[in-house]
């Protein structure tokens, strides 16, 4: 079989497989289904706190071992690595999430091994570009830059497979990998002090080769290899849903460094310190909104096959919980911080202009709550040119009411602008939901017209010739661009000898 050919055959297999997962799912009854649910998000939230606490830790720790310059070098190392990993998600990983949830675990593997080696090919290119930015560097910046230049390709595969074991509903595989990582890099960072080798260059070198263990950990896992040579395929197949992706992930970070580097441009470091550190507090519930972010995609995904209805009340449900247990953190700071949570938490008195930035925090955090819900849908319709719009949109708003409120009143002023911006974002990401909706139904119902119509030319009277039909487009060979249950061709299997037809659906999941 050739390298196409394997790829290919996962769209006939997806396809059977999502019809078979979704009458399996409205079969069972509802307080497993929840069962099942709650036990997914769960572990989505045990994941991202084993990551965010990892990070946060290993953070402070090599703060404290380090001084400034090499606690500096060691940021800029992290920074690109946050860049790179935004880069991969949305080639690689984001579409896997979008299509291929909820299905067969054969079409899953052949997905998967696709999707990670799209991964590890991300990491040998940003980690080329990293080795030389350390080449073109001196100091520490150069030595961190290349510790982290040789092991990004294992970075970017270990976060491959966490996205891949959520996709398929397996969070516990994901919270395992991430639990190596953590083990591995403690007993790293003990042996660094045990032989006084604690500079830049070997905390990194640590760091990133722990996190390739996890890497290499993953194949074990999913019993999946991942496929180098089916990057190309899977970067053409999924070009209506990775590049958008990858401008959406692109546009949100760009924003939020763009609201912080004028801030400080305009009103001094002081007035970034404290914005920072009020992000610090809202540190916390980040945890619990990242938890549920990886897991509320492919449960949105799932809800689709139930019905469109099912996902417009599973996204409203998201969005209300998600600002619900905002605004609790919220209140619960508003109460603590002036009775010593304030001075635990931030040196001195600084906690008291910090403490006037948390209503807004708050509001805006609220915001992106909803925002989660709404984007949670889109990115289960496949709908990737409305999610971009929002998002640029959205994006746009940020970074313009944050400069005014920066300009107008500093610190106090920016967080007030973000969080108005934020929900006017939010009434955009709606709208487009509502409109993707729209356009699926339309789509579903056009699907069912078409088939009811052949279903009539095939029992016409002996004397009546058919209307002319059209010949079936050919997709490229590749893997199928929505392996969903929608064509019979799909539903009952492919012959290897002829090329998967593109399903209908594809025209409202690329809108």
């Amino acid at each position: 079989m050739t390298g196409a050919d394997h790829v290919v055959t996962a769209a006939p297999q997806a396809a059977a497989g999502r019809g078979v997962l979704a009458a399996r799912a409205r079969s069972l009854p509802i307080g497993r289904l929840i069962r099942q649910v709650a036990q997914r998000f769960t572990w989505g939230l045990a994941d991202q706190a084993v990551s965010s606490l990892t990070n946060a830790a290993v953070s402070l720790y090599i703060a404290r071992a380090l001084g400034a310059a090499q606690f500096g070098a060691f940021s800029l190392a992290y920074v690109t690595y946050s860049f790179a990993l935004t880069a991969s998600r949305g080639l690689a990983t984001d579409p896997l999430l979008v299509r291929y949830s909820s299905v067969e675990v054969k079409a899953w593997k052949r997905a998967v091994a696709a999707s990670t080696g799209t991964a590890t090919v991300m990491g040998l290119i940003t980690g080329t570009v990293s080795l030389m930015i350390g080449a073109a560097t001196s100091g520490t910046t150069r030595l961190a830059f290349i510790a982290l230049g040789l092991t990004l390709p294992g970075l970017l595969l270990q976060d491959a497979w966490r996205y891949s074991f959520f996709a398929l509903g397996k969070g516990g595989r994901a919270f395992a990998n991430d639990a190596v990582w953590a083990l591995t890099l403690l007993v790293g960072l003990l042996a660094l002090k045990v032989t006084h080798h604690q500079t830049v260059f070997w905390y990194v070198l640590t760091w990133g080769v722990t996190g390739c263990i996890g890497g290499l950990v993953g194949p074990l896992q999913a019993k999946v290899t991942p496929r180098l040579i089916g990057v190309a395929e899977w970067v053409h197949i999924t070009r209506d849903l990775g590049p958008r992706y990858l401008m959406e992930n692109t546009a949100n970070s760009g924003s939020a460094q763009l609201r912080i580097y004028f801030l400080g441009f305009v009103t001094g470091l002081t007035a970034v310190g404290y914005v920072q550190e009020g992000s610090l507090l809202m540190g916390p519930f980040f945890v619990i909104f990242m938890g549920i972010s990886l897991v509320t995609v492919p449960e949105a995904a799932r809800t689709l096959k139930r019905s469109p209805a099912h996902l417009k009340r599973y996204c409203v449900l998201v969005g209300a919980a998600l600002c619900l247990l905002a605004l609790s953190w919220g209140v619960l700071l508003m109460i603590a911080l002036p009775h010593g949570l304030g001075s635990l938490l931030l040196k001195g008195n600084n906690w008291q202009p910090v403490y006037g930035l948390v209503p807004a925090m708050v509001i805006s955090m609220m915001g992106a709550c909803a925002i989660a819900g709404a984007t949670a849908g889109l990115r289960a319709l496949g709908a990737a040119k409305r999610s971009l719009r929002s998002m640029l949109v959205s994006s746009a708003i940020y970074v313009v009411l944050a400069v005014i409120g920066a300009s107008l009143d500093g610190a106090r002023g920016t967080t007030a602008g973000t969080a108005v911006a934020t929900w006017l974002g939010a009434v955009m990401w709606w709208w487009q939901l509502r409109l993707g909706l729209r356009d699926y139904v339309e789509a579903a119902a056009q699907r069912a017209s078409a088939r009811r119509v052949s279903g009539n030319g095939r029992h016409r009277a002996p004397g009546l010739r058919p209307p002319a039909a059209t010949a079936p487009q050919a997709a490229p060979r590749g893997i199928s661009r929505d392996p969903g249950p929608l064509s019979p061709v799909s539903m009952n299997g492919t012959p290897r000898s002829a090329a998967p037809v593109h399903p209908s659906r594809t025209t409202p999941r690329s809108d």
